[in-house]
């Protein structure tokens, strides 16, 4: 075929990442399919290229790439109802966020995106329950982080969160966060095991605690007019191609957090456990902003979640 159909698909991650890989299963599928009818490339990692891990977002509203990923927090200043899931302890584990985003919770926010930026989404991959880590101390109780500075996903909910832990919430980009970590001008960070690992950022912190106090979702977004102007039997053939994948992306997020906990480990770091009761304190000291939840996002939200 003279004139492919192109397709450029885009993240912030090297090739080896569970997201990267379910990209290029999507790609393969793709091209299984149609053959010449379409032409796939990859760019694995935007900030190889000088970007901002964040220009994700524009570089495929705009249809410089057809297709991205980006944490959803990062979307909350267009998109308040994604507040929602950035709030604290808001899941029981993986089963139930997961039938949270695939069913009314995550097509409800899906529709909400969709009204504001110019994309459709097409499902959501894992980024996973998200963990302290620091060059200072221990972290076992809200105490233990009062005054550290730590780096937070651009969402005042996430900001909020931390300032009732006692901590010192900074909001920025990754790029920016990288940088301050491995300079010492930031003490904490928070993120899954394997982002922290990508990210090298287990090479500068020492102490790992397992707080599980986000659970962090990434959107799957395409150029709406690209996608749009496909014809149809490609547009359903790369629905199913990412329903799929992002069946896969879920189970290697269960391989690279085993992985990247012995990478930890392997470092020469510390990862902490937290008892039930240690735990309930971290979550019985943000309890207010839970309270405020139940009145920005009103009953009918919480009323999307499946039960735990």
């Amino acid at each position: 075929m003279s004139n492919p159909i192109q397709i450029r698909m885009g993240g912030y991650g090297p090739a080896t990442t569970g997201f990267s890989r379910a990209l290029k299963m999507v790609g393969d599928q793709l091209e299984g399919e149609f053959g010449d009818r379409v032409s796939v490339k990859y760019v694995w990692n935007i900030m190889d290229l000088g970007y901002r891990a964040e220009d994700i977002l524009w570089l495929v509203e705009h249809g410089l790439l057809t297709l991205g990923y980006q944490s959803s927090s990062y979307l909350t200043d267009r998109v308040p109802e994604l507040g929602f899931v950035d709030m604290p302890f808001l899941f029981s584990g993986n089963a139930q966020a997961r039938a949270a985003m695939d069913g009314a919770l995550g097509g409800f926010l899906a529709r909400r995106i969709e009204e504001r930026v110019n994309y459709r989404i097409l499902g959501y991959f894992e980024n996973g329950f998200r963990h302290i880590s620091n060059r200072l101390r221990r972290v076992r109780t809200p105490a233990d982080i009062k005054g550290m500075r730590i780096r937070v996903l651009p969402s005042d909910v996430q900001k909020r969160t931390f300032e009732l832990l006692g901590a010192i919430p900074m909001r920025m980009d990754l790029t920016e966060a990288i940088e301050m970590i491995k300079a010492g001008t930031i003490d904490a960070q928070e993120n899954p095991f394997a982002n922290t690992v990508t990210y090298g950022v287990h090479k500068f912190h020492h102490f790992h605690t397992v707080t599980n106090h986000f659970y962090v979702s990434r959107p799957i977004f395409v150029h709406r007019p690209t996608f749009d102007a496909w014809p149809k039997d490609l547009q359903e053939a790369m629905r199913k191609a990412v329903t799929g994948a992002v069946a896969m992306q879920r189970e290697f997020a269960v391989e690279e957090d085993k992985a990247a906990r012995q990478a930890i480990r392997g470092q020469g770091c510390e990862i902490l456990d937290l008892t039930e009761d240690e735990h309930a304190a971290f979550a019985a000291a943000v309890q207010p902003l839970l309270a405020e939840g139940r009145e920005t996002y009103g009953q009918k939200m919480f009323d999307l979640l499946p039960a735990r």
